[in-house]
């Protein structure tokens, strides 16, 4: 890391970025749950792909508190063009991942925020208002849900696992569509659970209610905050050949190791 970026990466201010990422998952899952028990708008970017009111609420009180606190960092939301300066640090934002579920009024979404250093993931907060858990984690340290330390399951076989992935938006249209390898893993695991949100999916698998998640055509803010959560939990988080995942990848799979190797083979 260049001298220049070691002060603003220091373990000080990635406790701070940390810290805010939380305050401010929270406060926009707030407004998202106020949200959701009133009529909703809904517009469509695809056939399948949908972006509410609250979509656009929530990712502008999340940049315009972040550019006020930190002005020159990098920005990366899903509803707007990319924020970019000289900055090491970038911030990387789904204001309300699993919108279909919120537009259909189905209680399962969150807010996501996830802070990187020079490309590398320091930080992150995935927030579930309706449940009111809080999942973080800060790069070397460890992971949480609400205050308390998280791991992975202790489940060693692909049968006795509970699984989850999801389909990509362009589904209808497409051959490359998840169908082949979800036939695969139901086949041997004990279950599959689609849940409709990427963050939540990853930090399931941090707390050890998932065991094995996999899923392509994702995007950086799907899983920017989520991936590193369920590494700091313990999981193996990687792309679908195996080699180090990193949030530019289209494709992910995070589970137990014991039961990875095995589930991978499946979907390679």
């Amino acid at each position: 890391m260049p001298k220049s970026n070691k002060k603003i990466c220091s373990a000080r201010l990635v406790a701070e970025y940390a810290a805010f990422a939380c305050e401010l998952s929270m406060e926009a899952g707030a407004l998202l749950k106020r949200a959701y028990y009133r009529p909703r708008s809904i517009s469509h970017k695809g056939p399948i792909d949908l972006v509410t009111s609250a979509d656009i609420a929530s990712e502008k009180l999340i940049v315009g508190k972040l550019k006020k606190k930190y002005p020159r960092h990098n920005i990366l939301a899903e509803e707007r063009e990319e924020i970019i300066s000289d900055s090491a640090i970038r911030w990387v934002i789904d204001p309300l991942d699993g919108t279909t579920n919120f537009a259909h009024g189905y209680p399962a979404f969150c807010v996501s925020i996830g802070v990187q250093c020079d490309g590398v993931a320091i930080a992150g907060a995935v927030y579930d208002p309706l449940r009111n858990e809080l999942f973080s984690a800060i790069a070397g340290r460890g992971a949480w849900l609400r205050k308390k330390r998280i791991h992975i399951s202790a489940t060693k076989k692909l049968a006795n696992a509970l699984c989850t992935t999801g389909f990509p938006y362009d589904v209808h249209e497409t051959g490359k569509d998840n169908l082949a390898n979800f036939r695969r893993i139901i086949k041997q695991a004990r279950g599959i659970r689609r849940g409709g949100s990427a963050a939540l999916d990853l930090s399931y698998v941090a707390c050890g209610r998932f065991d094995f998640y996999w899923e392509m055509k994702l995007s950086p803010w799907d899983t920017a905050a989520a991936s590193l959560i369920a590494k700091e939990a313990g999981a193996k988080v990687t792309d679908f050949s195996g080699k180090p995942f990193s949030i530019e990848k289209k494709e992910i799979a995070a589970g137990v190791p014991a039961l990875y190797k095995e589930a991978l083979a499946l979907i390679r």
